[in-house]
């Protein structure tokens, strides 16, 4: 098969073409759908310039439709030699419609396609996530709610530190996936640009209305510079997947402290047989899998992240083939981020907290300084308080378990966890 690019006296070494199309082709069976979207926006452009009649636009779009249909059901394949599916669908049009088939590339390059047809992609992966992201926001915040009173350890230094409880525990993660949000909606805001035009960087001379594509693909805007539009490319995936790290480290520090929290020796919460695997060799086993999975999962996105920046950094202006390797990692970790979020919500969702375990975990040291704040309160200062204290640590009680959830509820944090404020986020 000759390729669009090559002239019928030159030959491509078989070597090479291996080499050079890697697996785009196989990975383009995650974009093609978008690529038949910017297909059918891009022939209404040309229809508007006159380019292709009614006629032949109507043709094209049900050539364009055939294709989908044929893909949905497992029989438009995309072969090696196609290099990827912007040109598996030009060879279809072209087998179908001879000289038509040839029509839809004019104004266009491979460049902008991958460009436009990756960034629709992303922008219903992002959608994704959000909700999924919603999903576990409103779960923590059901256990914020009906936990509030119930008390846990607080750590620093990995070291029980101070009295709070499950509530509060709880309503810091959904602060924490709020804010997530906000990063995400930043990265969906970064990619929702149209850059269908720019063709290879340095636009066409026709004049193809940019805005109407970008009206038709939904887009929030028009990329204006053809060059940066190009030059994006790598580096709106990056941003994109620094997002999907920043996620990820929220859900990794919870499935660390699940991992521990549900050991037989803290025993906080209880884990479910249903989210949990066994051993080959053990017959007691029940492992955290599922949570080591993800905590591991995070050195993943982050690798992921940073291949793209080490593939994109220092590039001249322009296309260059290097960013052919940022769809891979792009794609993984989108789908990574997605599962993750979507494994944590069902799993969290059953978790329950085991009340007396709890109740017992609250130690006397854990009061020292709701301790010297009393004596604050009664005229001492601060320093002199915190000595008193420290002196007679070994003379600090436990209050009974209704004063000790009442000290909890007093305390600036967990007592004041104002949950009414927490506004959950709304989908992209």
């Amino acid at each position: 098969m000759t390729k669009i690019w090559q002239s019928k006296s030159t030959k491509l070494h078989p070597m090479v073409e291996r080499y050079t199309v890697g697996n785009d082709y196989k990975l383009d069976k995650k974009i093609l759908p978008y690529d038949i979207e910017a297909s059918k926006a891009h022939a209404q452009a040309l229809l508007k310039l006159k380019i292709i009649t009614p006629a032949e636009h109507k043709k094209l779009i049900t050539g364009l439709n055939e294709i989908l249909r044929l893909f949905k059901q497992g029989k438009f394949k995309i072969k090696l030699e196609d290099e990827d599916c912007h040109t598996a669908i030009e060879n279809y049009l072209i087998k179908k419609y001879g000289l038509l088939g040839k029509k839809i590339h004019t104004g266009r390059s491979r460049n902008d396609q991958v460009l436009v047809a990756t960034r629709l992609y992303t922008r219903k992966k992002l959608k994704q996530i959000s909700e999924e992201l919603i999903k576990l926001e409103k779960v923590f915040l059901n256990m914020a709610k009906k936990y509030q009173d119930m008390p846990m350890p607080g750590y620093t230094h990995t070291r029980r530190a101070m009295p709070s409880s499950v509530g509060h525990w709880a309503a810091a993660y959904v602060e924490e996936l709020i804010d997530d949000h906000k990063q995400l909606e930043c990265a969906y805001d970064l990619n929702d640009q149209n850059p269908l035009g720019a063709a290879a960087g340095f636009g066409v001379n026709l004049k193809l209305d940019r805005n109407l594509t970008t009206k038709i693909l939904k887009f929030k805007k028009t990329q204006i510079n053809s060059l940066y539009a190009v030059n994006s490319r790598g580096k709106t995936e990056s941003f994109v997947l620094s997002v999907c790290t920043h996620i990820m480290m929220t859900l990794g520090r919870l499935a660390n402290e699940m991992i521990w929290f549900t050991t037989p020796e803290f025993n906080y919460f209880d884990l479910p047989w249903k989210f949990t695997t066994g051993s080959s060799i053990m017959p007691q086993k029940r492992n955290p899998d599922v949570f080591e999975l993800i905590r591991s999962n995070v050195n993943v996105i982050v690798g992921l992240q940073t291949g793209i920046k080490d593939i994109c950094k220092n590039l001249i202006s322009g296309y260059n083939r290097d960013t052919q390797l940022t769809k891979e990692p792009l794609i993984k970790g989108l789908g990574i981020t997605r599962r993750s979020l979507e494994v944590c919500s069902l799993v969290m969702s059953g978790i329950k907290p085991n009340k007396k375990v709890l109740m017992k975990s609250l130690s006397p040291e854990l009061f020292a300084n709701n301790e010297a704040n009393k004596l604050v309160m009664k005229g001492l200062p601060f320093r002199d308080a915190y000595q008193q204290v420290k002196e007679n640590l070994d003379k600090l009680k436990v209050p009974d378990p209704a004063k000790a959830i009442a000290e909890i509820k007093s305390l600036g944090g967990p007592g004041n966890l104002s949950l009414s404020s927490y506004k959950i986020d709304k989908p992209l």
